[in-house]
């Protein structure tokens, strides 16, 4: 043996890994020079173009979903662009484009899209940001009329919007509610800062929203000359991927968008600059509603574009630092002391920005923390820069990053359309690449293993440097906040950079999960559900275990499992303590192994289980690749056997959780919440109210570890469930094995009713807090009723009519919200119940009018049931939701654990449609008058608090 052989051999004994894992690290590749200055090539499978106008197309056929395509409509204008009398009208013109256009008039758009199953919202939407704005528009392909109206929408957008005086004055009221619902502590402090962050620049003045004073003032020859600058083929791309035929999609976009000629006497698209700086910008912001203190450090760098294959390397390269970096900032959070309650570190665009990169971090602390916190990260910033990561750290990375391009290639012929349109927006906008996975992972397999640890290393020199510098810290105005002055920040930099700092020690205390493979049970009993696919087992403990199998994803099997009981066994004494137990047995790890070394034990393995205890009942959820099911199950197991009982760990969880409480009722929506919880269980303890630092103090770890250890330790009466990729007769032995291995002890149990439960009558509450000029309203209806499948499908159906109905009256027609939250749930347990659920924000001055408005709806919809466009609407939505679902394992491991939970036969997700087919507008007015009865309701509306 070699020396060179011998030491690699040593290390990997002492890391638990190959000796080709950590000659991955330290053996450098020579590649060509030549083959790196080759260019990003774009994914073979998609076809693009360039129209004489100068529009863009990218099309690719993909079969995931089915019968599905994704629309894209990218234009690259944002409010960047904007004249100062047009401060907002980027945003508005993305708004006008569903308010009439040359082929849909007002909203006709709208209504033929939700006939066709798409949603408003939910599915069909657009964003505005800086620099550009984008179209979104995922379609049936079932039918050639839904594609080619769908292609003519796009095409309106792009070159046929109305703009039309009447409809651009009734938008104003939506737009400056969307603003009034933006505007919180965040926003505001986010104002204050920008300019500093974005020093010299224009994107300090243009947020994407716009100013009031612009957005209610403004004429309508503003926007409509907005639309006309920077809506132009030139600036535009049409993206489309799905179930769709390549070669006439590409002829209906040269027919569509071919027409329209190039723009003349077009102004120039500018790209706008982030100025340098030498100095070290400081801003320090307080607001009375923020929550915590948080941090920023930036270091902004040119931006680095990605074009050539080197480039593609620098970039892993980049992203084994980050990664490596978050582990060790992940590692100091789980101290039982810890500098910080959250920190993360990246090296990407500033704020999304093209215009500017920076290596930042993030991080929040308690109200004391924030001097403490900014010296740690730029102690470990230093760190870095002077002693550098470790080869253990960069073959455990290396490892990970390769086992997650696999997970990706694997799945690759059922990857979702969305991906792929959202890399070709992407391509277009920012020039990012959409080589495909293919390619990527080719390419991080011949690459990854020559980017040698003093390549990564010398990353923190070129980042961390004086100059370009900016902190920022924002936090709650009250006087136990402790917030150093701008000389100290820049003090502690400076200390940062001199102090006496060791390097990194990577403890890795095991190297498997078990040891010992457990005695394997035998399966008692088994049958089939021939008509769904299904096979049930009954292991000899006890267990049973639902098995469906599946094609919808390759590298995807999904577990559930529950038991009966939950929190609800325990005395309200342990309530506090029984809420947090899952989480705190988590933070310890298992068996002899923290959470730090189950980490490093489980890298390159893609597989999770996590445990909860909820009130009704406790249970455990997983994922694995076909590869790592057998982990999977490992894990499963011991999170069953051999939980952690850790003090440091439970000292870590006090001290974030310490650091989070205290200012969270500080936050208007946080007050807000909690008060609604209140009120609908009539301030039941166990009624959801966000806790507080004195419930904190009830919790116990001693008694933690017990309730964990009763939930768990009897697993015979545990219902697992699996969906996925997975051969019936190959996971039986791993079922027997580790499943079948459980304890048990036969008891029978179920949960039982706390008692929680709603008010009766009509029951009216009055908040006050907050500074914005904003109103929130909650409208309830809740009460007992007798449960079956077809009333709990009306009262969802009566929802979504409710949700049309209002976004009409409230948005449309009134002006007065920018959006309404309509929801409906069934229970059966512990009780049968329904909850009926609407919610907004709106101005102060409005909130009688607008209740009043969604009163009269309730009352039509009771006397009239639905109109029959939207009662289709909310048909065709469900039929299509109910397609899609047929093929997704997260769809049928829902279906398949409520059937089992309440004890019901299974049947395929599709047994819906019979419901969904006799749904009739009586059904409505029926649910109606049976739920939302206006005797028995609960009205919350929270108002600002009065100016001082």
């Amino acid at each position: 043996m070699n020396k060179k052989f011998y030491t690699l051999a040593l290390t990997a004994i002492l890391l638990g890994t190959s000796v080709e894992q950590v000659a991955l690290a330290q053996k450098p590749v020579t590649t060509a020079v030549a083959e790196l200055d080759q260019p990003i090539p774009l994914n073979p499978n998609v076809r693009t173009g360039k129209l004489a106008n100068g529009l863009t197309y990218y099309i690719q056929k993909n079969g995931t979903p089915e019968k599905r395509a994704e629309l894209r409509l990218a234009v690259n204008a944002g409010s960047i662009l904007e004249d100062d009398s047009q401060q907002g009208l980027a945003h508005f013109a993305e708004h006008m484009a569903f308010n009439g256009t040359k082929n849909f008039k007002k909203n006709e758009l709208i209504n033929y899209l939700q006939s066709v199953g798409v949603k408003f919202g939910a599915h069909l939407n657009a964003y505005t940001g800086f620099d550009e704005t984008v179209y979104i528009l995922p379609i049936p392909t079932d039918k050639p009329e839904i594609i080619d109206k769908s292609l003519l929408i796009l095409e309106d957008w792009a070159f046929n919007v109305t703009f039309e005086g009447e409809e651009i004055d009734k938008e104003r009221g939506v737009i400056v509610e969307e603003k009034r619902s933006r505007q919180e502590a965040g926003m505001r402090m986010a104002y204050q800062y920008f300019p500093v962050l974005f020093k010299d620049s224009k994107y300090a003045q243009r947020l994407p929203i716009g100013t009031d004073e612009v957005l209610k003032t403004f004429k309508h020859e503003e926007i409509r000359r907005f639309y006309k600058d920077w809506y132009r083929p030139d600036l535009m791309a049409v993206v489309v991927v799905g179930d769709i035929d390549v070669d006439a999609m590409e002829q209906k976009i040269k027919a569509s968008f071919g027409k329209y000629k190039a723009s003349a006497n077009t102004k120039e698209r500018k790209s706008f600059e982030i100025p340098s700086h030498k100095e070290t910008l400081v801003a320090i912001v307080r607001d009375k509603e923020a929550t915590m203190p948080g941090l920023q450090l930036h270091y902004k760098k040119d931006a680095q574009k990605l074009k050539t294959l080197g480039d593609m390397r620098n970039k892993l390269a980049r992203d084994m630092y980050n990664g490596m970096l978050n582990q060790r900032l992940s590692e100091l959070q789980q101290q039982a002391d810890a500098p910080f309650l959250f920190a993360s570190t990246s090296y990407t665009s500033l704020q999304g920005l093209s215009a500017k990169d920076a290596y930042s971090s993030y991080l929040t602390t308690n109200e004391t923390g924030v001097v403490r916190g900014l010296r740690t990260v730029a102690e470990e910033n230093e760190r870095v820069k002077r002693h550098g990561f470790t080869d253990s750290e960069l073959i455990r990375y290396k490892t990970q990053m390769l086992a997650s391009y696999e997970r990706a290639y694997n799945e690759r012929s059922k990857t979702n359309s969305g991906v792929y349109v959202n890399q070709y927006v992407a391509n277009f906008l920012d020039n990012m690449p959409a080589t495909g996975i293919e390619f990527q992972y080719e390419f991080i397999k011949k690459h990854l293993e020559g980017i040698t640890l003093a390549e990564v290393n010398q990353l923190a020199a070129q980042w961390i440097t004086e100059d370009n510098r900016v902190v920022v810290i924002t936090a709650p105005d009250k006087e136990t906040v402790k917030l150093p002055t701008e000389a100290e920040v820049l003090a502690i930099l400076k200390e940062a950079s001199t102090a006496d700092l060791q390097p990194y020690e990577d403890k890795m205390t095991a190297t498997a999960l078990m040891e010992e493979t457990p005695k394997a049970g035998t399966i008692a009993r088994e049958s089939k559900i021939e008509k769904l696919g299904v096979t049930e087992l009954t292991l000899s403990n006890g267990v049973r275990v639902v098995l469906k199998p599946t094609d919808f994803k390759d590298n995807e099997i999904l577990m559930s499992a529950y038991s009966h009981g939950g929190h609800s066994l325990y005395s309200d004494a342990d309530y506090h303590t029984a809420t947090f137990t899952s989480e705190i047995v988590s933070r310890s790890g298992l068996k002899d192994m923290s959470a730090v070394d189950l980490r490093k034990v489980m890298a390159g393995k893609s597989a999770n289980v996590s445990a909860f205890i909820s009130e009704l009942r406790e249970g455990l959820s997983g994922m694995a690749t076909p590869k790592d099911l057998e982990t999977m199950l490992q894990l499963t197991h011991l999170k069953f056997t051999a939980p952690r009982k850790s003090e440091q760990d439970f000292q870590a969880f006090l001290t974030q959780y310490n650091g989070i409480l205290p200012n969270l009722m500080a936050s208007p929506q946080n007050y807000f919440s909690d008060q609604v919880a209140r009120i609908m269980t009539q301030d039941h303890l166990r009624g959801g109210s966000i806790p507080t630092v004195e419930h904190l103090q009830k919790v116990n770890l001693d008694r933690a570890y017990e309730i964990y250890q009763d939930r768990f330790g009897d697993a015979s009466d545990f219902t697992f469930v699996f969906v996925g990729n997975f051969d019936v007769e190959q996971v039986k032995p791993m079922l027997q094995t580790y499943l079948g291995s459980l304890p048990s002890t036969n008891r029978k149990e179920h949960f039982k009713d706390v008692g929680k439960r709603a008010p009766k009558g009509v029951v009216t509450k009055d908040l006050v807090k907050g500074t914005d000029q904003k109103s929130n309203v909650m409208i309830s209806f809740r009460d007992q009723t007798k449960y079956s499948k077809e009333k709990s499908y009306h009262l969802a159906a009566l929802s979504e009519v409710m949700k049309i109905r209002l976004t009409e009256k409230l948005r449309e027609e009134i002006g007065g919200v920018y959006g309404t939250s309509v929801s409906a749930s069934t229970s059966r347990v512990p009780y049968q119940n329904y909850a009926f659920n609407i919610s907004f924000t709106c101005a102060p001055e409005n909130v009688d009018k607008l209740v009043a408005a969604t009163f009269e709806e309730i009352q039509k919809l009771q006397k009239s049931g639905a109109i029959e466009a939207d009662l289709a609407k909310v048909k065709e939505a469900d039929r299509r939701s109910i397609e899609t679902s047929m093929r997704e394992n997260r769809a049928w491991l829902s279906s398949l654990e409520s059937a089992y939970y309440y004890g019901e036969q299974p049947t395929a997700i599709n047994d819906k449609l019979e419901l969904v087919e006799k749904l009739n507008s009586k059904d409505i007015s029926k649910a109606a008058k049976s739920y939302l009865k206006m005797n028995n309701y609960i009205k919350v509306v929270m108002n600002p608090e009065p100016a001082q």
